[in-house]
């Protein structure tokens, strides 16, 4: 437990509380802060008193703050004194794993403002499950790992949480072998309330101010919180006062996957090889597995003939039609079959397969159940889907999800805080108020404080040669560089591409390693080049190791499909989609990834975009993403 809490001001009732909170803010923004080193920041302040506003009168607020306001600190001053005041934490949702151990670990945020104000703050992480260990999968995959068994079995034997951050040199592929994954059966597993992410869940259910949470958990908590009631089951979350989105632009894809259900034919390709391995199995259930079998095959390989191959994104569309409607039918069917035999006499196969196997796979099986009835209900007019391209899975999630998050959030009367650099156009927030369903948020929205007209400069080179030019730039800034890719596909044709070429600096792609390691590494080797999709928001590189930022491609065109469905949409209403849809996340993304550059006043370099801009249909709305104030180089 914490040390008891102090009220960081006095108050006698709620008006007191809102009156005082302003006047303390004030006070630490203009004197207490300014004493210990930090500058007083006009940009800073007029935030921090609009988010006072928002969770005072429990509102919805967008609070767009340009780089370099230090919103952090803006939005932890209110949210500090209103969990003491509510008598429940305040969540703060972070895009990222890295953005919460730099809001939360013994470097961050939190912890320089709990020495700063002289509070004892109580701020716990609540990760992604994805991220821990699960015992039992452990337990049945350690033989896989060969050469590095030994390496991976030192650390299970000493881990205390079994967290990727600790052993962040495995790589993707092996970590899926071990991780906790969504079809385990935990309410039933014999090493419930012993496993590592039990533990993890336990100790952040204590917290008493904040509650660091990444949007995948948020959500997961969200849309589950009232079957888990019902159920007699604690939600993932402990009860909140207030929700603050950190980096808020990017809640949309976690709030949508959450909500749905993915089927990957890897997975149930394992559950049918274990269920043929069930000793005496009834003749009915050995045949509905065979049946299954062809109907999966069925499905993906119609599934694959039906997707719209684009190798820019990360998602592809699929293309509805009879023969994929007819097998995922079929599929639907069979899966309801299996179900039911499964659920006949179950205790004759616990010889073969475990309580809990069975429980995971009758789980595994409902899950996809849904999904299918969803995509194949209405010709899916209420869903969205699509194949993920690097594991071929099969994604069905809700439409509206706007519609979802005012009844299950929104509604709450709660204070709902979005922040980031990027909400809006130049000041008009219609685009993210549309693509959330909002209605009649308040809003706010401040420039950076930097002397951006020094401290950068934008090239527009015209290039025939990419890769070459790529090389040049390289080569001539001696490394330091970022280069932004729009996805893993891209990232690894250059890197095909570049084999041929010998760098007197470490080339880091994203692919290798978990990202905030990857991020770690690229901080520390401070001539290295970090290449790679997933790193236009949310890392931090101040100093010498980034002076060099290259956009490789903008982020126009992207065939995400819940971007296709925004596209869909504005057709229907006789809109542009380009002016709609696809101009506004473009600008956002790119002020994002601008934003890369630029992390301290001290802080100066090159912003590259290596797509054609001058002349284009999109020229204007590049050079308003574009860092207000930096100077311009058409080449």
């Amino acid at each position: 437990m914490c040390a008891r809490r102090k009220e960081p001001f006095d108050y006698k009732n709620k008006q007191e509380f809102q009156v005082n909170l302003v006047e303390w803010i004030g006070d630490v923004l203009y004197d207490l802060l300014p004493e210990h080193g930090y500058e007083i920041r006009d940009e800073q302040i007029f935030t921090a008193f609009k988010i006072a506003d928002a969770v005072c009168n429990k509102k919805v607020h967008l609070a767009e703050a340009g780089l370099g306001t230090g919103k952090t600190f803006a939005y932890l001053l209110s949210a500090i004194p209103y969990a003491r005041f509510t008598g429940k934490p305040v969540v703060i949702a972070c895009a990222t794993t890295a953005l919460q151990e730099q809001l939360a670990g013994s470097e961050g945020d939190i912890r320089t403002l709990s020495r700063l104000l002289g509070l004892e703050i109580d701020a716990r992480m609540a990760k992604d499950p994805h991220q821990y260990i699960c015992d039992v999968r452990v337990d049945e995959n350690m033989e896989e790992f060969g050469a590095m068994s030994s390496e991976i079995n030192e650390w299970l034997s000493n881990t205390k949480l079994g967290e990727r951050s600790e052993i962040p040199y495995i790589s993707d592929h092996e970590w899926k072998k071990i991780k906790w994954v969504e079809y385990m059966a935990c309410d039933i597993c014999s090493s419930r309330g012993f496993c590592k992410l039990v533990k993890a869940r336990e100790q952040y259910r204590l917290t008493k101010d904040l509650l660091i949470v990444d949007h995948e958990t948020f959500f997961h908590d969200l849309w589950t919180r009232e079957e888990r009631l019902a159920n007699g089951l604690l939600p993932i979350l402990p009860d909140y006062s207030a929700v603050i989105f950190d980096e808020g632009h990017k809640v949309l894809l976690p709030a949508s996957m959450q909500a749905g259900q993915q089927i990957n034919k890897d997975e149930i390709d394992t559950m049918i090889s274990d269920l043929e391995e069930i000793q005496g199995a009834r003749a009915s259930l050995a045949s509905i597995i065979t049946t299954l079998e062809n109907a999966t095959n069925s499905f993906f390989t119609q599934l694959q003939q039906s997707v719209i191959v684009e190798e820019s994104t990360e998602r592809v569309s699929i293309q509805r039609s009879d023969a994929l409607l007819k097998a995922a039918t079929t599929f639907r069917k069979t899966l309801d079959h299996l179900l039911l035999e499964m659920q006949i006499e179950q205790e004759l196969y616990t010889d073969s397969l475990s309580s809990n196997q069975i429980q995971a796979y009758e789980g595994q099986i409902e899950r996809a159940i849904w999904a299918l009835d969803k995509f194949c209900r209405n010709q899916g007019s209420n869903i969205v889907s699509w194949v993920e391209q690097k594991d071929g899975s099969f994604w069905v999630v809700p439409r509206r999800i706007g519609d979802m998050l005012n009844k299950h959030l929104f509604q709450k009367k709660i204070p709902v805080v979005f922040t980031s650099a990027t909400l809006s156009n130049k000041g008009d927030f219609d685009y993210f108020i549309r693509t959330l369903g909002l209605e009649e948020p308040s809003k706010s929205t401040i420039g950076s404080p930097f002397d951006l007209e020094n401290q950068v400069v934008v090239y527009l080179p015209k290039t025939t040669n990419k890769i070459k030019h790529l090389v040049s730039l390289l080569n001539e800034n001696g490394g330091r560089a970022l280069v932004l890719t729009n996805s893993l596909h891209e990232t690894k044709k250059i890197r095909r591409k570049l084999q041929g070429y010998h760098f007197p600096f470490e080339m880091i792609w994203e692919d290798t390693g978990e990202r905030g390691y990857l991020v770690r590494e690229f901080r520390e080797e401070e001539t290295s080049v970090l290449i790679g999709s997933n790193f236009w928001e949310g890392i931090d590189v101040p100093g010498e190791a980034l002076n060099l930022l290259i956009i490789w491609e903008l982020p126009l065109n992207v065939r995400d499909p819940l971007i296709e469905i925004q596209r869909k949409e504005a057709r229907e209403q006789g809109l542009d989609p380009l002016v709609i849809v696809d101009y506004p996340e473009m600008v956002l993304k790119l002020k994002q990834g601008c934003g890369r550059l630029i992390r301290t006043e001290e802080d100066n370099g090159a912003i590259v975009i290596l797509d054609p801009v001058i002349g284009t249909p999109w020229e204007s709305y590049v050079m308003g993403a574009l860092p207000s104030g930096a100077r311009i180089e058409k080449q």
